[in-house]
């Protein structure tokens, strides 16, 4: 099966306030999404080809709500918590957090965990506490992929490595996979390759041979589990990105980078429609 994944990060945000949002009001602008769209994904054999969208929490319950009956779209969460809700347990004290229960009532299917900028901000938090050790965000991470787990949830688990640490990138990856899915069901888990040193303005690309690297030396390392390209399926690369047998899909965020920057749901399509019918 292939995995396309939306990741709809703070795009939500009115050019008014700085953000890139000109498709719909802020309050109705998930839905307005998954209405764009969902038809249109509707033509692709779900046993062939599955969709996600990662959205902001606020917007999953009307996302949810504008979803026809047998929609393609599964909606998820850019993160969840790694403690939870129980019977008997701890009843909601989660002041400002995310749980893995509360994205399942709202609609969730599931939870995007270690995107780089997730990591970024776990590793400064923790450097303000003294703690460095690139370990311990893999130990928080794998926290947060069980309690998605426990709630019901699939995972997609993102990896990657920075320019200084390209030289030994199966060491690096290799500790991101083996602490962060000790002890998960890797069945429900599919690993997003960010190659962090190549995204950005100004930055080149990862070519396709590296890809072909690093898809290889996961599938091998995790026992064959599927990988999506992460760091950014885009007009450009869908073609070649479809063309590399270890790539079961791909991680878009923005549709268009220059002139009104932003995400726009045409757009979108078109980049899934290149992928796909260059795959078949």
């Amino acid at each position: 099966m292939k995995h396309i994944y939306l990741n709809l990060k703070r795009f939500d945000i009115s050019p008014a306030h700085g953000g890139v949002n000109r498709l719909a009001p802020t309050a109705q602008w998930g839905a307005a999404i998954v209405r764009r769209t969902q038809d249109a994904l509707a033509a692709y054999a779900p046993e062939a080809v599955e969709f996600v969208m990662y959205l902001p929490e606020a917007h999953l319950l009307p996302a949810a709500a504008a979803r026809r009956a047998g929609s393609p779209v599964q909606l998820g969460a850019q993160g969840c918590h790694w403690a939870d809700t129980a019977v008997g347990g701890n009843f909601g004290a989660f002041t400002s957090l995310r749980t893995a229960n509360a994205v399942a009532e709202l609609g969730g299917e599931s939870v995007l965990i270690g995107h780089c900028e997730e990591r970024a901000a776990k590793a400064a938090i923790l450097a303000e506490a003294g703690v460095t050790d690139p370990a311990a965000v893999n130990r928080l991470l794998n926290r947060e992929i069980k309690a998605a787990q426990a709630a019901g949830l699939t995972v997609l688990y993102c990896i990657g490595e920075k320019s200084e640490e390209q030289a030994d990138y199966e060491a690096v990856l290799g500790a991101q996979l083996d602490t962060g899915l000790d002890g998960v069901d890797k069945s429900r888990v599919v690993i997003a390759y960010e190659p962090i040193w190549s995204i950005g303005p100004g930055k080149t690309p990862a070519d396709r041979p590296y890809i072909e690297k690093i898809a290889r030396f996961v599938k091998a390392h995790t026992g064959g589990i599927d990988v999506v390209y992460g760091g950014g399926l885009k007009a450009d690369n869908a073609a070649m990105l479809a063309s590399i047998p270890e790539i079961d899909g791909g991680l878009i965020a923005l549709t268009r980078f220059s002139g009104e920057i932003g995400f726009y749901p045409d757009e979108y399509l078109a980049i899934i429609d290149t992928y796909l019918n260059q795959e078949a």
